[in-house]
């Protein structure tokens, strides 16, 4: 079995939790609009990692299922605000809420599913010996991937020019969001029901956060070359937000002075204000340096990184099953096509 099959066999169980959760009273449509995210549902590669892991070190699947459906709703309510603070227009595969809604309806649709989040794991942690610890590490994972988001939107809607911007600032956004949200945090959360130790904690951060980067990196690369249906968002949508990726720096570095002051022109505009022909040259530009294949380079280099850690850790884990799916999982991040 691999990951994807894994995650597919305990979708519908993960599914039905958050559906649980949801109220059945008035205003309806308030509930409706505030679940549709988690109706679509997304890749579920985050509770996917959270049971795997939590498996491999001996919990039961049904002590897992309650922190893995926190963790997905983490992703749906966060989504719906990043869709707002981005000027989304398009969401696993359809219109986003504040297209759809209007931005008002769509922050508060944001803020149910964040209250709900904290219902499930106030019931976990009443039920559960392990429940104020796990509790701690999920308020831990959060309260970093929102301090991302800040450094994020504080560039896309502050800083807006290049010329301060560096890999630095590229790798203090996605250690946040991306390394501890996506990877590292979700198995630390397994490992913490199964009453993993510190110490393995700390293994499993060893393991995930190269390969984090490595995900972020391949979540670049398909902004730039996926299937828009395949891919779920819009395409080229980096651009059009004027996030900081590797690609667009390592253009820009490149770049001559008058291409660099015409790429910050063009990241100083809106979303709305820019045009296909400033995404046009963007997309020149990147070409003209082969700033693709240089940032496919060092995502292959992460993922190498991320297997060797594996490697070194690999006689701390246990040997079963789940171990041989979740390093997998773990090496497969980069290549994938969503």
């Amino acid at each position: 079995m691999n990951f994807k099959e894994y995650v597919e066999q305990h979708r519908q169980k993960v599914y039905e939790k958050i559906c649980r959760y949801f109220p059945d009273k008035d205003p309806v449509e308030h509930y409706r609009i505030s679940k549709e995210y988690s109706d679509r549902q997304g890749s579920y590669r985050r509770p996917g990692l959270l049971l795997l892991t939590g498996q491999m070190f001996g919990a039961e699947i049904n002590d897992l299922l309650l922190p893995a459906a926190a963790m997905q709703l983490s992703e749906d309510w966060i989504l719906t605000h990043d869709d707002i603070e981005d000027h989304s227009s398009m969401r696993r595969g359809k219109e986003s809420l504040n297209k759809l809604y209007g931005m008002e309806v769509a922050l508060n649709a944001g803020d149910a599913g964040h209250i709900i989040m904290w219902k499930m794991l106030k019931d976990y942690v009443v039920s559960s010996s392990v429940g104020s610890r796990l509790y701690d590490k999920f308020y831990d994972i959060v309260e970093k991937t929102v301090e991302g988001q800040f450094l994020d939107i504080n560039f896309i809607y502050n800083k807006k020019t290049l010329n301060g911007a560096d890999e630095d600032l590229y790798f203090k956004i996605i250690n946040s969001k991306t390394c501890y949200y996506t990877v590292y945090g979700p198995m630390q959360l397994g490992a913490i029901v199964a009453g993993a130790d510190e110490e393995m904690l700390r293994a499993l951060e060893d393991i995930g956060r190269p390969a984090g980067v490595s995900f972020q990196i391949a979540d670049d690369l398909l902004d730039m070359t996926a299937d828009e249906k395949v891919f779920g968002k819009q395409k080229h949508g980096d651009l059009y937000e004027g996030k900081i990726t590797l690609i667009i720096l390592d253009a820009y570095r490149k770049a001559s002075q008058e291409e660099k002051d015409a790429i910050n022109r063009i990241y100083a505009k809106q979303r709305e204000e820019k045009t296909e022909q400033d995404i046009g040259f963007l997309l020149q530009i990147i070409d003209k340096y082969r700033s693709l294949e240089a940032v496919m380079k060092i995502g292959e280099e992460y993922t190498e990184k991320a297997k060797k850690n594996i490697e070194e850790h690999s006689r701390s884990l246990p040997d079963n099953e789940y171990t041989k799916i979740l390093m997998s999982a773990i090496t497969e991040l980069y290549s994938r096509n969503k």
